[in-house]
Order: structure tokens, then C-alpha cells, then sequence
């Protein structure tokens, strides 16, 4: 048979269980499940302010040519 047999799972599962009890493991879960309520929580927030937010204007301002050297054209012949 192969390393994840049901028996396997079964042994692990109890040992588990006798490490940290069943009141330990609820407590872990619970505060697991606040956690992702929290963050789905702020992930909405966030998606509310980027929505009400003005989006901003980038205006554009007249731009000088860049020149170039007349001393890399003569390096290149």
C-alpha cells in the first residue's frame, strides 16, 4: 500500500487529537474563520474606496526632443 493509506490518515488524526485536544483544535479553527471574515471584510472595504475614489488626471506638458551627439554618428562610420 502507499504512504496515504486510510490507516495512515486515521494514526495521524489521533495523534492529533491527543496532542492538543479537541477543545484546542476548535479554538485554532474559530480563530481561523475570523481571520478570513477579517480579510474578506477588508478586501470589500478596499474595492468600496477604490470605487468612491475621484480617478486622478495626469496632464501632459509639452516635451522637449532629446538631441543626440553628432560624436556617436561619427563613431559609427
Amino acid at each position: 500500500m502507499g504512504a496515504t493509506s486510510i490507516w495512515h490518515w486515521i494514526i495521524v488524526l489521533l495523534i492529533v487529537v491527543l496532542l492538543f485536544g479537541r477543545g484546542k483544535i476548535s479554538d485554532i479553527m474559530g480563530d481561523v474563520a475570523k481571520g478570513i471574515k477579517s480579510f474578506k471584510k477588508g478586501m470589500s472595504e478596499d474595492e468600496a474606496a477604490a470605487k468612491s475614489a475621484d480617478p486622478k488626471v495626469i496632464e501632459q506638458s509639452a516635451a522637449r526632443p532629446v538631441e543626440r551627439a553628432e560624436t556617436e554618428s561619427s563613431k559609427a562610420s
